[in-house]
């Protein structure tokens, strides 16, 4: 059997791509593993779909000071000593990488034991992860257009993020009930990403009153973050987080506030869902959520709101604008080039098993030449 180990974690962007794989990887007959951190959120979304399941140390360079950045360069030692270990057991054909922090002694611990990886940069420009595992990558896959010419040529390829199926399955009359709307009308729906935004939930909250006049609000705030002084009402709903319904959201919403995380904005073109993009700041990011927002802005698929000017008024305004204008975001997003990532993606995959076994049967075959030339010598 064909084995696959699949890596990606710290946030729910870095999990979903590969969740989205493994229906496909499974019926072309792959043995998959995966390995994350000990107790990521990529522990608990791949358990629960019955994958082998192996964690490792992680540790990560932050942009400031902070004294893990002295204790975690030894984490990363530990982990790429399992990651060995793991990868000597299962001896797979090939890894494939989402990123994040955890992927990066899978990668190098792959590399030198000559096990091919594919990997996958969703951002306009590669994050650090990316840029340490790129050189190891037998294949770089990308979302945009404009990132080809940051990679190496010959390796990067644009195959678009795959899309889990599940979330073309959307039930809007399930969401109805789900959230106990009795009031059909336009929807909004704010997703501020596993971990959730205090500036967008804030905003949302000073201007509740006027938002619920016209929209009903599906309100994701994020682990921790809902607020006790906001119960839900028969036009509002709050949740720290959603799984198994986000689908049915989806469908319901007419108008999404979101993040610009790469995956995320991906789906909601897959969806073609009008949505009001609020990237982290620089203060808190690389700037590549900035980057994403603002390509799908001139591309005409989403409104861009800077953080730094979020407030109870901007963001009314912008929703406002967007769902008065939401044919024209869904004609641009009907004009997007769509690919099928998931064929894409699981045919590098195919293509580089096959070649790793291709060059092992060769070297196999000179080794056993060698020995009958010497059997025959003497």
């Amino acid at each position: 059997m064909k084995k696959i180990v699949l890596t990606g974690g710290g946030t729910a962007g870095h999990v979903t791509p590969n969740i989205a794989l493994i229906p496909t990887l499974k019926e072309k007959g792959y043995e998959i593993h995966y390995i994350g951190s000990y107790n990521g959120i990529e522990k608990k979304l791949i358990e629960e779909l019955d994958i082998p399941y192996y964690g490792i140390a992680t540790g990560k360079l932050r942009r400031y000071l902070s004294l893990k950045n002295l204790t975690d360069p030894f984490k990363v030692i530990k982990g790429l000593n399992e990651v060995g270990r793991i990868l000597r057991k299962i001896k797979p054909d090939v890894v494939f990488s989402k990123g994040g922090f955890v992927a990066v002694p899978v990668v190098v611990a792959a590399h030198a034991l000559r096990i091919p990886c594919i990997i996958h940069e969703s951002d306009m420009t590669p994050g650090l992860a990316n840029k340490i595992a790129i050189p190891r990558a037998s294949k770089v896959c990308c979302n945009f257009p404009e990132t080809l010419d940051k990679l190496p040529a010959g390796k990067a390829v644009v195959t678009g993020t795959p899309i889990r199926k599940e979330l073309f399955e959307g039930d809007s009359a399930r969401a109805m009930t789900f959230c106990g709307f009795k009031e059909t009308r336009p929807t909004l729906l704010i997703v501020g990403g596993s971990t959730g935004s205090v500036r967008v939930n804030e905003a949302i909250w000073s201007c509740l009153d006027e938002i619920t006049k016209k929209y009903n609000v599906i309100h994701l705030c994020g682990k921790d973050k809902t607020n006790k002084d906001k119960p839900n009402t028969e036009n509002y709903v709050q949740f720290e987080y959603i799984k198994s319904e986000l689908a049915d959201l989806l469908s319901l919403a007419d108008v999404v506030v979101s993040r610009a995380g790469a995956n995320a904005i991906c789906e909601l073109l897959a969806l073609k869902k009008p949505a009001v993009l609020i990237p982290l700041s620089l203060e808190a990011s690389r700037g590549d959520q900035i980057l994403n927002a603002r390509s799908f802005e001139k591309s005409g698929y989403s409104k861009l709101l800077e953080e730094e000017n979020v407030n109870d008024t901007s963001l009314l305004e912008a929703i406002n604008e967007v769902y008065d204008n939401r044919e024209k975001y869904i004609n641009a997003m009907n004009t997007a080039h769509q690919t099928d990532a998931i064929t894409k993606i699981v045919g590098l995959i195919e293509e580089t098993a096959e070649s790793k076994k291709a060059k092992k049967a060769k070297s196999s075959k000179k080794k056993k030449d060698e020995k009958d030339n010497e059997a025959s010598e003497n």
